[in-house]
């Protein structure tokens, strides 16, 4: 091959399946929120139960995650990704037969297992077949796909169940799953090299990329994760962020038919609209955010400052205007807060994950999925926390999002010492 022809875009294709499974992942994740009251009134669950689902769920998710990252090291992403996203297809099926709380948190949690080594294979995926500059846009546009597949996903659900079942609903959602493993199978390889595809301008153009192929480790790496400052202030960082953004996923239904009824005085499809307004917001964040730190880091040649810069500012605002949505009495322009809260929370997403990539290297699947684990931890606290703030504490939803918005407060404190120049390994 002739290494001095204009490189080929075979390297894009990572970013369309990252997109795609992106959109899978989170309509899967968040379908069970909408269909949350059929759910209850079928199994015969109050609030409290549903929560110990909904935490059943991120538990798994976030005790998987090393182990799925780490598996993304060792043996590449492919083997792994079709794997985990077959196992979890099955379970989203599985979970429309539950016939009981037990049942029901079975599925949930061995769905959650499964789809714990997503993201982290994604960047992965990314740290080989991207060169670094184009990291933080490829995790941009990947959360971006991946939050407007939430945002969306009230809509879509609402949609199916006015043709099928609840229980129906979830075995059709897990067939997208099979699709993307059947393509997925197909065209990827872990080294650009194997793809026919890539030529040898392309190839030039990933070799420090490639350095990152798995290495074989045979353990995870504890000691190097606690050892290095910036791992830990990430694990903080996701920990808060994560508490508060299962709150839009999970219990802000619950919260729009507590706000002067707001969900009984509206149409199905124009509650679902709202309910999506900070994922679909968020998702915009996302793609801002990749944006942003690409352009300020071309101006002083720092991605790490230009990445602590919008952290930081982005999970400012976004406390400030969830604090706001408990002062707001009309109920929409509340929801209009929330959805803006949603935007700023994810403006430091691109940062995040792109510093996993970089801090990590050839350990960019353990670093993320160690972040992402120490994150849903916080989210899998999130989902019992809000029933447990209402009835035992007595704050009532302003409560709730008062203490939000001292947990993003927490989060941007860490983005001022963040350095996703540091190094995992010398």
């Amino acid at each position: 091959m002739d290494s001095t022809s204009p490189p080929s875009r075979a390297r894009h294709g990572v970013i369309v399946f990252a997109v795609l499974l992106g959109i899978i992942h989170y309509i899967d994740r968040v379908c069970i929120s909408k269909a949350r009251p059929h759910i209850q009134a079928d199994l015969s669950l109050d609030d409290t139960q549903m929560g110990l689902v909904f935490s059943a769920f991120t538990l798994a998710y976030a005790l998987f995650e090393i182990p799925g990252g780490w598996l993304g090291d060792k043996w590449g992403p492919r083997r792994v990704l079709l794997r985990i996203v077959m196992f979890w297809s099955f379970f989203t099926a599985a979970t429309g037969y539950a016939w009981n709380q037990a049942s029901m948190m079975v599925c949930r949690f061995l769905f959650g297992a499964g789809e714990a080594g997503g993201f982290p294979n994604i960047a992965k995926m990314f740290s080989v077949w991207l060169p670094q500059r184009e990291h933080g846009m490829a995790q941009g546009i990947t959360w971006l796909a991946a939050r407007w597949g939430g945002a969306f996903t009230p809509l879509l659900v609402v949609w199916v169940l006015g043709l099928v079942s609840w229980r129906m609903t979830f075995v059709i959602f897990a067939c997208l799953g099979v699709v993307w493993v059947v393509i997925f199978a197909w065209w990827f390889r872990d080294d650009p090299k194997n793809h026919p595809q890539v030529n040898a301008g392309e190839l030039a153009l990933l070799e420090e990329a490639r350095q990152n192929l798995g290495t074989g480790h045979a353990k995870i790496p504890w000691g190097r994760l606690l050892s290095t400052r910036s791992v830990l202030l990430l694990w903080v960082y996701y920990f808060c962020l994560s508490y508060v953004w299962y709150f839009y996923i999970t219990w802000l239904p619950k919260f729009m038919e507590a706000k002067d009824g707001l969900q009984m005085d509206m149409a199905a499809t124009s509650s679902s609209i709202l309910n999506g307004l900070p994922l679909f917001f968020g998702g915009i964040g996302c793609f801002v955010g990749g944006v942003m730190a690409k352009k300020l880091a071309a101006k002083d040649g720092r991605i790490s400052a230009a990445r602590r810069k919008i952290g930081f500012a982005g999970l400012l605002a976004a406390g400030a205007l969830i604090a706001l949505a408990a002062q707001l009495k009309n109920p929409v322009f509340a929801m209009l807060a929330l959805g803006t809260s949603g935007f700023f929370n994810d403006l430091s997403m691109p940062g995040a994950w792109g510093a996993c990539m970089d801090i990590g290297g050839k350990l960019a699947g353990s670093v993320s999925g160690s972040m992402n684990m120490i994150g849903n931890l916080g989210g899998a606290l999130g989902g019992v926390a809000v029933p447990w703030l209402m009835q035992s504490m007595g704050f009532g939803w302003d409560g709730v999002l008062y203490v939000a918005a001292g947990t993003y407060l927490i989060s941007a404190v860490c983005w001022l010492f963040i350095d996703s120049d540091e190094r995992l390994e010398s």
